[in-house]
């Protein structure tokens, strides 16, 4: 197979990457999460202030299956009798949002992350292909008790492209996994949000630019994607 390097402008520096080992990877992008209706809707979260990371997010997607990069969608739910969530005894019991939601509001049990309902899944604007991969996660990192890292592993992938919700939540925990198991990361900022105060989103971007990996924008990614791309005219038009 022809090895194609994407030369990626990013802080701290820019990055070069193997399109063939690269995966662009998209966290809890769910209908609790993001939709009109969802569980954090339901609480008062403005989420106004994620639905803004759907277009370039979409962008990015379209771009990276043209040019055949994996598209792995990692997303949080529980089985629906709770099994998988953590007993009284498990910290995540306690402090995971939605658990601590779904004690507080039963009733909205089908809007929150339960396998299976409208809430645990991807919002329709970014709806996974058959050729994607999905993981089920019950903790705020992709690789916690997950298939995340053996499925990279198999698909001898090495370099990430972060996406998805929330940045200083559920992101960085596996960004900061992704780079302990010698994976490298790469942030793509406006296909991110945080919540929380707007330092969370600041401190985030500090954290994996200077500790964690590389941090560039959908644009210069699909920058340098395209300067990869096929020649001709007609194929041109297709990206």
């Amino acid at each position: 197979m022809e090895k194609r390097v994407a030369r990626i402008s990013a802080k701290p520096e820019p990055v070069l990457v193997e399109l063939t080992k690269s995966a662009v990877i998209v966290i809890d992008m769910q209908n609790a999460f993001v939709s009109s209706g969802g569980m954090f809707d339901i609480i008062g979260f403005d989420v106004s202030k994620i639905t803004h990371i759907i277009k370039p997010l979409k962008d990015v997607l379209d771009v990276s299956r043209k040019l055949g990069l994996k598209i792995i969608y990692v997303r949080h739910t529980y089985l629906p009798d709770l099994s998988n969530a953590g007993s009284s005894e498990s910290p995540n019991y306690w402090k995971e949002y939605s658990l601590a939601l779904l004690r507080k509001y039963p009733d909205y049990r089908d809007r929150m992350l339960i396998k299976g309902t409208w809430g645990a899944e991807i919002i329709n604007e970014i709806k996974p292909l058959a050729e994607d991969i999905i993981i089920d996660k019950q903790r705020y990192s992709g690789f916690a008790n997950t298939e995340l890292e053996n499925t990279l592993r198999k698909l001898n992938v090495k370099y990430l492209f972060f996406t998805g919700i929330a940045l200083n939540i559920c992101v960085e925990s596996t960004i900061r996994d992704a780079f302990s198991r010698e994976f490298w990361p790469i942030l793509l900022s406006d296909c991110c949000e945080a919540i929380g105060p707007s330092y969370t989103r600041k401190a985030t971007i500090w954290n994996v630019k200077q500790l964690f990996g590389w941090v560039t924008t959908s644009r210069d990614y699909i920058r340098a994607l395209q300067k990869l791309a096929p020649k001709n005219e007609k194929e041109m038009e297709k990206l």
